[in-house]
């Protein structure tokens, strides 16, 4: 099962302060909007994505469909059918805003310490 790029998302209390911290240990911005309240930075293959007031727990992330640079793959497994393999093998889907046939959609599942992991697929 090929879940995509991989990151882990941190709710942050001042974006600001903790996008400085993350640069400080050599990570760099690769995308995002800290006015809006979110920012992506990267550090080689390692990508730490900065939610302040979006989320209320850390999460782990996964990105069908994209690298660890966020450019787009060849072939990607669909989130809709992640979910549905998902599903047969017993495991709970916590929320699901994967609708219709194709295209971005997201679902939350948590591993058994309520850990949320997201599957977002942005295209």
């Amino acid at each position: 099962m090929d879940l995509g790029a991989f990151s882990i998302s941190l709710t942050v209390k001042d974006i600001e302060a903790s996008k400085k911290f993350y640069e400080n240990l050599g990570f760099e911005s690769m995308g995002g909007d800290c006015g809006q309240g979110w920012t992506i930075l990267k550090n080689g293959d390692h990508v730490i994505g900065l939610f302040q007031g979006m989320f209320d727990k850390n999460m782990l992330t996964f990105n069908p469909g994209w690298d660890q640079s966020a450019q787009a793959t060849d072939a990607f497994t669909d989130v809709r059918a992640l979910r549905d393999e998902l599903v047969k093998r017993g495991v709970k889907i916590a929320s699901d805003n994967a609708t219709g046939d194709s295209g971005p959609g997201s679902i939350v599942i948590e591993d058994p310490d309520g850990n949320p992991i997201l599957i977002d697929q942005h295209r």
